[in-house]
């Protein structure tokens, strides 16, 4: 199942630097070892913001729950998900999983 994930992200800025630099440190291999397995097709940034839109492309609802809850960064995270479907009208529709 295809799923367009909003993450904004709100660390506390009196966190300690060292924490916030592991902390983000983490974060950046979960998410490329995700993208390396398949399941987090795209990422892209929201420009002034700290911020990331991305598609996800997992076996469901649970899958999806379990890996963003693994986020390092979730705690400090405000997620919206919303669930895709192929749109008949896509040029690319024979290449899209829905």
């Amino acid at each position: 199942m295809l799923f367009a994930v909003r993450m904004d992200v709100n660390i506390p800025r009196d966190l300690d630097p060292d924490e916030r630099a592991d902390l983000v440190s983490r974060e950046k291999a979960y998410c490329q070892d995700l993208q390396k397995s398949g399941k987090w097709v795209h990422i892209w940034r929201c420009v002034g913001q700290y911020a990331n839109v991305s598609v996800f492309d997992v076996a469901d609802n649970e899958a999806l729950h379990r890996l963003l809850w693994d986020l390092p960064l979730f705690p400090y995270m405000t997620i919206d998900v919303t669930p895709l479907a192929q749109h008949p009208s896509a040029l690319a529709a024979d290449r899209v999983r829905a």
